[in-house]
């Protein structure tokens, strides 16, 4: 019998919005947005992957992040 490859489980990451983005650059609520981030203390669970850690990046006084 062949057996079946695991995948590693891809690691997560908690991201919770605890800054406004109201008189940000606009692009810095655009990527809130595009991260599932709505309202104030919302958190979501994104995959780690380089275009996320990007957005994370780019908004990083507005969120914060742990690892799940």
């Amino acid at each position: 019998m062949a057996k079946k490859q695991e995948k590693p489980q891809e690691k997560q990451l908690k991201v919770t919005l605890v800054h406004s983005s109201i008189g940000l650059e606009k692009s810095q609520g655009e990527t809130a947005r595009a991260l599932g981030l709505r309202k104030l203390h919302h958190s979501v669970v994104v995959k780690d992957i380089p275009s996320v850690r990007g957005m994370i990046n780019k908004i990083s006084h507005l969120v914060v992040v742990e690892e799940v």
